[in-house]
């Protein structure tokens, strides 16, 4: 199979694409001819060898999700055939023309849509409902504070909070992208050039808050984010783009009673991984068959111009999901 492999740790110019051997497959497994994967914030780390993937899976080859068609399934699968159309959250190897999944953890993709908005979902649309529903037991009609609202994980949260009726405020560089998440669903828009967030967020609620806070940036947000909780209220830490270390003053937890998660989906057991993509099938997917979800791609490159899709990145100009697609 065709993929791009990173040479060494580096910039973007160290991807190299190449021919490697068929990834081997299991009784319990399926292989999937990969149509489009879509980048991450994680794979430009794995890139410069600062983000190591779990065992089982080549440190060489990111890939955090897909979409494809079902090629050849194990002894034991029943309930993939030769000619689905399926997407998933990946380990790793997504920037490769085949992979291999589990089938627990295959998800069907909707009939509207295309393998590019196919690949724009698993990474976000799982991460965003496990730290809104899982992590921070979002109820309908609450208030919640989006970072990053132009990010891919911004826009799939932004979406499926305003499904549950609730206001969202959400911070972004740039007017254009709060203009585009208001579309989505956001009900606030915040310029972090221009405005301190806490301040906007304490005013439009009359002081009371959000009762949940989605973070991708970390330690320069510590502070403002807990101001702008409520009594109870709750924060899940999904991304440290701004950096991860700080000092805390707990006193201000202990004061409001407040509730920190942190999470992230790559690392997780089999059985935790495909426990949660069950639930997201059974819940989730169906918005996107109705068209109440959409998935939101800026951009597609062909594998060839990896390279330039991670320098792309890199400028933090997309609003949605950058798309890598494979020639087929």
């Amino acid at each position: 199979m065709r993929a791009a492999l990173i040479t060494e740790p580096g910039g973007p110019e160290v991807f190299q694409l190449e021919e490697i051997p068929d990834p081997e497959f299991g009784p319990d497994d399926v292989l999937v001819a990969v149509h489009a994967t879509a980048l991450n914030r994680a794979d430009l780390l794995q890139r410069m060898g600062r983000y190591p993937g779990p065992p089982g899976t080549r440190d060489d080859l990111p890939g955090l999700e897909m979409a494809g068609i079902v090629e050849a399934v194990g002894d034991r699968v029943v309930g993939w055939q030769p000619g689905d159309r399926v997407m998933a959250l990946l380990s790793g190897g997504g920037y490769g023309s085949k992979v291999v999944v589990h089938e627990r953890l295959l998800m069907p993709i909707p009939a509207k849509l295309d393998f590019q908005q196919a690949a724009s979902i698993p990474e976000v649309f799982l991460t965003a409902y496990d730290a809104l529903f899982a992590q921070c037991e979002l109820a309908m009609g609450e208030n919640v504070l989006v970072h990053a609202a132009g990010s891919g994980v911004g826009t799939a949260a932004i979406q499926l909070a305003s499904s549950q009726s609730c206001q969202i405020f959400g911070t972004a560089g740039t007017t254009e992208k709060l203009e585009r998440a208001a579309e989505l669903g956001l009900s606030v828009g915040i310029n972090y050039h221009e405005s301190d967030f806490s301040d906007v967020v304490l005013d439009r609620t009359d002081g009371d808050g959000v009762q949940v806070v989605l973070d991708v940036i970390g330690a320069p947000y510590w502070e403002q984010n807990l101001r702008s909780l409520s009594i109870r209220g709750r924060m899940v830490i999904v991304g440290t783009m701004g950096g991860a270390k700080l000092e805390v003053n707990i006193g201000a937890l202990m004061g409001k009673r407040l509730r920190v998660h942190g999470t992230v989906l790559r690392a997780r057991s089999l059985e935790e991984k495909a426990t949660l993509t069950q639930k997201f099938v059974d819940r989730i997917l169906p918005l996107f068959q109705n068209e109440r979800l959409s998935p939101i791609v800026d951009r597609v490159f062909p594998l060839e111009e990896v390279s330039e899709a991670h320098r792309y990145m890199e400028t933090n100009a997309n609003f949605g999901k950058i798309v890598l697609q494979h020639d087929r």
